[in-house]
């Protein structure tokens, strides 16, 4: 061993003898940030809905008129094209999928035998890629750019190629890398040319409110934009409160034309009679409008932000000399990317977990779990306590060094 992989292994085997027992897998909320709506349980007086609806009872598939409302407000669209169903986000997706296969979507037929294709920015979220895999949809990765996916690429791809039906986007704070989309970026994925009549642009729109700094940024409206651009059915918006209220007991949205709401309603009123309407109200009354939304996210941002900073802090203190090892300072969402040297990423996430640090599975960040240069490691700071994370990014950092040095 040289002197490098000598001291790398003694920092390790050091740390070994903490004991440490921590699972980083995925980017839950902590128990501080779920207590900031515990207020939940009390925002009952009554079961009306502003139009006098009882929202214990049957019906209203597209959500009460005040949640669409609160929806709308939040994603600068009209409270008319948002639908109010489930308590998650990736559930409306799912079901997206499924209705476009079995039936198609407004201007095409179903894609069930015609072997569709959906392009996936990498590095990306892997529920995302497992539910086109489980469906039997082929993915493509497309680069992500600072700036969002590589426009060049993607519109070479869905120009010449029929069988590309869709495309992935994590538009603000993307999962894993924090990426935050151009209003280029934007406009041009509204305005490309397809040669499916059918392309959708499936836009999960998860970290919209989750700013960790003062710096709160926008992104150019994509539905507005396709609008515009003469393809008002192109793209389907996705969000929720599920890091905004309670994890799993949240609300969730889906927003788009108004041929793909009626499209949507149509089917989604095969499966159920109507959402859970108890939960809509009570989350309209206590999240009321867009400033009590920002007011409760500069909180959770409070929480959060120390987490992040600590990690970032370990990181540069334990691998900022080590040549080829990078990661992403996000603005906001839930995640920090970091950056092996390439084929040091499995080796990283073994010997971390061998320290008592569980991490996601190294390669979830693209389409089958394979990443080509095996070199990103997603790091979800948010669920442990500010001692425990600091301690599990050093312990991540001197992990990583040891899988390089040795």
């Amino acid at each position: 061993m040289t002197t490098a992989a000598n001291q790398a292994q003694a920092q390790y085997d050091l740390f070994l003898q903490r004991g440490l027992k921590l699972d980083m897998s995925r980017g839950k909320p902590s128990p501080e940030q779920l207590d900031l709506c515990n207020d939940l349980l009390d925002a009952m007086p009554g079961f009306s809905a502003a139009d006098g609806t009882d929202a214990r009872n049957y019906g209203l598939g597209v959500g009460l008129p005040e949640a669409r409302a609160l929806f709308g407000s939040l994603l600068d669209v009209p409270g008319a094209q948002v639908v109010v169903d489930s308590s998650a986000s990736l559930s409306l997706m799912h079901d997206v999928i499924v209705y476009a296969l079995l039936n198609g979507v407004p201007g095409g037929q179903p894609w069930v035998g015609q072997q569709p294709v959906f392009l996936c920015p990498v590095p990306g979220y892997d529920r995302h890629f497992s539910i086109c895999e489980a469906r039997g949809i082929k993915m493509i990765n497309v680069p992500l750019n600072d700036d969002g996916p590589d426009m060049d690429v993607v519109e070479r791809l869905v120009a010449n190629d029929a069988s590309i039906k869709g495309m992935w986007c994590v538009p603000k704070y993307s999962n894993p890398s924090g990426t935050v989309y151009s209003d280029e970026v934007v406009r041009r994925l509204a305005a490309m040319q397809t040669a499916a009549p059918d392309f959708r642009v499936m836009w999960d729109d998860a970290y919209r409110f989750h700013h960790l700094t003062g710096d709160k940024v926008r992104v150019a409206e994509i539905i507005g934009e396709c609008a515009r651009a003469g393809n008002p059915d192109r793209a389907i918006m996705f969000a929720s409160t599920s890091k905004v209220s309670w994890a799993g007991s949240g609300i969730a949205a889906l927003a788009s034309s108004p041929a793909n709401i009626a499209w949507w309603t149509r089917h989604a009123g095969i499966r159920s009679i109507g959402p859970d309407k108890i939960n809509q109200l009570r989350h309209v009354r206590l999240l009321k409008d867009t400033a009590t939304v920002e007011a409760l996210m500069t909180r959770h941002a409070a929480l959060l932000k120390p987490k992040f900073d600590a990690v970032l802090a370990q990181f540069g203190a334990h691998l900022g000399d080590v040549a080829g090892v990078s990661w992403t300072v996000p603005k906001g969402g839930y995640f920090i990317d970091l950056v092996t040297p390439p084929g040091a990423a499995k080796k990283t996430i073994a010997l971390a977990r061998q320290a008592g640090i569980t991490l996601t599975p190294a390669g979830a960040a693209y389409p089958y779990g394979v990443d080509p240069d095996d070199s990103h490691i997603r790091i979800a700071p948010s669920f442990p306590s500010l001692p425990e994370i600091t301690q599990a990014a050093e312990g991540i950092a001197l992990a990583l060094k040891l899988a390089v040095a040795a």
